[in-house]
């Protein structure tokens, strides 16, 4: 019996693009997370001393912005070398697209598989081999898989492969193959890379994406990990187990305001879901998003007022003990008396505010307006504020309705009709 490690997706030093905006946030704890995440992959397979780990592509993050980044690697290299364990590293996209990885002297341990064509490595005891292919440029819209080799009969027979398989939205469709086409080769296990979320495709034979190791963004929420395969006797895949690495956890907590008529209904609500929250991040720092949904009276004020927010911040810090930051705070609540008839100015309010939904042009108008101040936003921002412009779209609609909220209550609050 033995067993190895499957990872990919590291993406060492990962820029994490936006998160210095966010008022508290540990950024520099952040930005070293998907260092110390290698670390602890490290670790883990020196402690479970496996025979061999298998980095299925986008080790690195695109160009480095000096050389620390491939010396931190090939010193962790250096590490599972005196081990005595071997890696396989098929390169992905963002690996084809560093020009210093060229150049990147790595120890004997690790194999690169080649850009032009599959290369199949036999192990030393000749039980195992794994076929495997790099990607040669950024670029890669071939199906690399059709090309690997048949299996060898008698040894466990892995494939290392970076590939969006039958693509999956938010990635590029890089390498793309099928999962039938993947059984067909006959191979014992699949270890693939480039989507970030972990899935397993098939059990028999066993085709997985772990995952990345660690999330960099609210985009890629909960466990971040590796998986560790287990090998009996004859060859036979008997487990694949996913273990966390992840220093930092992102996640969403979604709270439910129905019925809600006070800031303290706010505030316990949103405490039962940090908790919880945190339970399940097992003691790792938190960085969340909170979403709040339902019906309640309070919308209007909400939409109108900031002052919670900041409240609730100071909550979660106080909850959380310096481990919990808020990423984000989405409202996505409604009145419950939206649909209550008016009359006077409040009715005229609402009735032209609405209209606006029927207008695209009027806030076409107001895009063009802003579209100076718009340019001088980071890329990540400025997405989000064209999203929200979008005519016609959900959040378009979103806006509108946040509008009506924040003139209502402004009239309200100057003794406008009800």
């Amino acid at each position: 019996m033995f067993k190895f490690l499957h990872a990919a997706d590291i993406h060492l030093d990962s820029p994490l693009r936006g998160i210095a905006r966010y008022e508290g946030m540990p950024v520099d704890d952040i930005r070293m997370a998907t260092r110390r995440a290698f670390d602890n992959l490290v670790r883990l397979a020196v402690v479970e001393r496996v025979r061999f780990v298998l980095l299925a592509g986008d080790l690195y993050d695109g160009d480095w912005k000096d050389t620390s980044t491939g010396m931190f690697f090939a010193a962790r290299m250096t590490r599972l070398r005196e081990a005595g364990i071997p890696v396989f590293l098929a390169a992905g996209n963002h690996d084809a697209a560093n020009r210093m990885t060229k150049s990147l002297r790595l120890p004997e341990n690790v194999h690169v598989f080649s850009g032009k064509s599959p290369e199949s490595i036999e192990l030393p005891e000749g039980d195992v081999v794994v076929h495997g292919q790099s990607f040669s440029n950024q670029q890669v819209f071939q199906n690399l898989a059709a090309d690997y080799p048949a299996k060898r009969p008698g040894c466990l027979n892995i494939g290392l492969l970076h590939t969006s398989v039958s693509g999956y939205e938010g990635h590029e469709p890089y390498a793309p193959c099928t999962l039938d086409e993947l059984r067909l080769k006959e191979y014992d296990f699949w270890a693939l890379g480039h989507i970030h979320a972990r899935q397993e495709l098939c059990g028999r034979p066993r085709v997985l994406f772990p995952g990345n190791i660690q999330g960099r963004n609210i985009r890629e929420t909960g466990p971040k990990g590796c998986t560790l395969v287990s090998v009996g006797d004859g060859c036979e895949i008997l487990d694949c187990a996913h273990i966390a690495l992840d220093v930092i956890r992102w996640e969403r907590a979604s709270v439910d305001l129905a019925g809600a008529e006070t800031t303290g209904d706010i505030q316990d609500r949103a405490s039962n879901a940090i908790r919880t929250a945190m339970a399940a991040a097992d003691d790792r720092p938190m960085v969340l998003r909170i979403e709040f949904q339902g019906a309640t009276p309070l919308h209007d004020r909400l939409v109108a007022d900031s002052q919670w927010r900041d409240d609730l911040r100071a909550l979660a810090a106080d909850i959380g003990a310096e481990l919990v930051w808020i990423e984000k705070i989405v409202l996505c609540t409604c009145s419950p008396t939206r649909s209550t008839p008016l009359s006077g100015p409040l009715a005229e309010v609402r009735q032209y505010v609405q209209s606006l939904a029927a207008r695209p042009g009027e806030i076409a108008s107001v895009a063009d307006s802003v579209a100076p101040l718009l340019a001088k936003l980071p890329d990540d921002l400025k997405q989000e504020v064209k999203a929200w412009l979008e005519p016609g779209g959900e959040r378009y609609q979103r806006l509108v309705g946040d509008a009506e909220s924040l003139l209502m209550e402004r009239l309200r609050g100057q003794g406008g009709v009800q």
